[in-house]
C-alpha cells in the first residue's frame, strides 16, 4: 500500500524518503526533485505534511517553497477561449 503525500502529483511517502536519502533536506529541494506541491493546490495540502516529515527526519522544513508564475504568460481571454467574433477586443 502506498501512502500519498501529494494527491495532485501522486507523490508518495516512499518517494519523499528516497529524495531525502539522496541529500534533499529542505522543502525547495524536495519539491524540485519529486514534483510535490506543483499541482492544482500549489502545496496547500502537502506542504505541511512534507515539512513535518523533514523536521522529524532532521531536515529543514523552512518556510515553504518559492511560488513560480507560469512559464509563458497568457491572457485571460486566451485561457477562457474567447474569440473576437464574440465581442472580445484585444487591447495592448
Amino acid at each position: 500500500m502506498k501512502t500519498l503525500i501529494c494527491r495532485c502529483e501522486d507523490v508518495t511517502l516512499h518517494e519523499l524518503e528516497h529524495a531525502m536519502s539522496l541529500g534533499h533536506r529542505d522543502i525547495e529541494s524536495v519539491k524540485r526533485y519529486t514534483g510535490f506541491g506543483t499541482g492544482w493546490c500549489q502545496g496547500k495540502w502537502c506542504m505541511g505534511l512534507t515539512g513535518k516529515l523533514l523536521a522529524e527526519r532532521g531536515g529543514d522544513p523552512g518556510r515553504g517553497f518559492t511560488p513560480r508564475p507560469p512559464y509563458h504568460p497568457a491572457k485571460l481571454a486566451d485561457l477562457a477561449g474567447l474569440d473576437p467574433e464574440w465581442g472580445y477586443e484585444e487591447s495592448d
